[in-house]
């Protein structure tokens, strides 16, 4: 049980280690302050508690299963990222024309549009619909009752990645009076807009 639990883990830090949407949208928003970092932070980690409950019951293979359901959800998720992306963009090219001197404050934003902006980023991912259907299985104890123990990896899976990715949002701080320069944090903004894009479109683009 113990070495199941060690190497679940283990799993689980390959995985949020992995550069991927959710790392840059939570980089992004901790430099607008700690709050809106740890707040997207939790966004994102209740759709991975989503899509991990989806995959206990057994719903993600229905979606993986069906070309249009599959879809549909690839195509909205092309969307939002290339939405994301876009806004992003445009903050950057709106700090280069204020003119801003050596540091820039980020554009205050409401608490709970950092946790939607990270819940509906992971939501509309469908890869993460059908990884969680082939990732949790593999690490239920035999003998185990398969549903509860599906939803408790889940819910273990998103604590800890919450934790894993309290440290970027708690370096950035340490970072802030280097990134809130208004150059660096344009050039960060650029970077950050530009992978969402083209995350965006790689997605829509995927057979």
């Amino acid at each position: 049980m113990l070495s199941t639990l060690l190497a679940f883990l283990g799993a689980c830090t390959l995985i949020a280690a992995s550069p991927g949407p959710s790392t840059v949208l939570i980089i992004k928003e901790s430099l607008r302050s700690r709050r809106s970092g740890f707040l997207t932070v939790l966004g994102n980690e209740t759709g991975v508690f989503v899509w991990g409950v989806v995959a206990a019951f057994g719903l993600s293979a229905l979606l993986a299963a069906s070309e249009a359901a599959y879809t549909v959800t690839r195509v909205v998720g092309a969307v939002v990222l290339v939405a994301f992306g876009v806004q992003t963009l445009r903050q950057a090219r709106r700090t280069k024309d204020e003119g801003l001197g050596d540091t820039a404050a980020a554009p205050a934003r409401s608490g709970f549009a950092s946790y939607r902006g990270g819940l509906l980023l992971n939501l509309a991912n469908p890869k993460a619909a059908v990884f969680a259907m082939s990732f949790l299985p593999q690490f239920v104890p035999h003998g185990a009752p398969h549903l509860p123990a599906m939803i408790g990896l889940a819910a273990l899976w998103a604590v800890y990645e919450v934790g894993y990715y309290g440290l970027y949002v708690w370096c950035v701080g340490r970072l802030k009076n280097v990134l809130s320069r208004a150059g660096v944090r344009r050039r960060l903004e650029q970077v950050s807009g530009g992978v969402l894009l083209l995350l965006g479109v790689r997605l829509a683009l995927e057979g």
